[in-house]
């Protein structure tokens, strides 16, 4: 795969606002917030996307899922609520091949999305 912005976020080439890092992911606010919070939570374990969730180990999913929730209470988001979006593939808009989940909150989601 080739190198992504988020590849040089990581490597510490590239600024960005982090919020929230553990041994496993590093979360950091979007450039193009959609929400009030919008932040985006990327694991350091590279994927391409979640539909290579089935090619990796449950410790590292895991950890992934924990890191995004522990997002999400550092931003004390707890009490209100928040959304978790995955964009898979080019229909789905995903314009980083780096898989990623975006927390949105800070105000009433609508539905359906999209």
């Amino acid at each position: 795969m080739e190198e992504t912005i988020f590849d040089k976020i990581l490597a510490g080439e590239i600024p960005a606002d982090i919020v929230y890092e553990d041994e496993a992911v590093i979360a950091f606010r979007d450039i193009n917030p959609q929400a009030p919070t919008h932040v985006l939570v990327v694991p350091r374990t590279r994927m391409r996307s979640i539909a290579d969730a089935p090619g990796k180990d449950i410790k590292t999913l895991g950890q992934f899922v924990q890191g995004i929730a522990r997002t999400a209470t550092a931003l004390g988001l707890d009490d209100r609520g928040y959304r978790v979006v995955f964009n898979t593939g080019p229909d789905a808009l995903q314009t980083v091949e780096y898989v990623h989940a975006h927390i949105l909150g800070g105000r009433k989601m609508s539905w359906p999305p999209g």
